[in-house]
């Protein structure tokens, strides 16, 4: 009798190995991603701050890098700074990512994260804080980062899925994603039309909302993250530049 579980899951990993090659191979990107660097007014509770973005085009794939840090009188509260950058792969249906990490010293509370994803031996390895971590992959998974430049990369391919799978600290959870509508925003950076693509992680009070403009190639001129209801966080667009050229590859530790 066949076991059709194991056929899937056999033709799933081969599909992985697939895409492992195909990073490899010299055409790294499909196009549908534009290098880029970003800047944000940010509002978090009280503080005020700036979010600096950069998209970088690398050999194989991508790096993004996004900073945060207090500006003007919050300086006065914090001098920290939060650091989150994710390498990933151009695959045909969007990105894959390849390592994670995240460094938090505005709050002192989260734990520093430093996540490699292995599509060869299906897992997530790494550290959170002074935790080791090893989750296996049971599907495509992405990081708090990388997520952003997959639902643009849907948005402009027109295949936006309902539902992705997305790492959390020491598992993998899968989050729901819904269209809300179009709206209109004057930033810093113009005026656009952007459509509110939500998404939030299941068993998660925390949603997530990136307004992204279709003149943009969908890149989020507005975010905003809820918790329990109350805004807690809002980003808003005052400079974008489109960046060319290919990098070296980032280097591994």
């Amino acid at each position: 009798m066949i076991d059709i579980a194991a056929t899937i899951r056999t033709s799933w990993r081969l599909a992985l190995v697939a895409c492992v090659c195909l990073v490899a191979a010299p055409a790294w990107s499909d196009g549908l991603l534009t290098p880029h660097t970003a800047s944000y007014k940010v509002k978090i509770s009280v503080v005020s701050g700036q979010l600096d973005t950069e998209l970088l085009a690398v050999d194989g794939g991508y790096k993004a890098t996004h900073v945060v840090k207090a500006t003007g009188l919050s300086r006065i509260l914090t001098r920290g700074s939060i650091v989150a950058s994710s390498e990933f792969a151009s695959v045909p249906d969007g990105v894959l990512p390849i390592r994670y990490h995240s460094e938090d010293t505005v709050r002192n509370k989260e734990p520093n994260e430093d996540i490699t994803f292995d599509w060869v031996n299906l897992e997530a390895t790494g550290t959170v804080g002074d935790e080791e971590v090893l989750i296996p992959l049971e599907g495509i998974s992405h990081d708090n980062v990388s997520i952003q430049y997959e639902l643009m990369h849907d948005l402009l391919s027109g295949e936006m899925e309902p539902t992705y799978v997305l790492f959390d600290v020491d598992k993998m959870r899968v989050a729901d994603v819904r269209n809300i509508g179009t709206k209109v925003f004057k930033v810093g950076a113009g005026k656009f039309e952007a459509v509110g693509i939500q998404h939030q992680k299941e068993g998660s009070s925390r949603i997530t909302t990136l307004w992204c403009a279709a003149a943009l190639d969908y890149l989020p001129v507005v975010i905003e993250q809820h918790r329990k209801g109350k805004l807690n966080f809002r980003a808003t667009l005052e400079a974008y530049t489109p960046t060319a050229g290919v990098a070296l590859s980032a280097k591994q530790d």
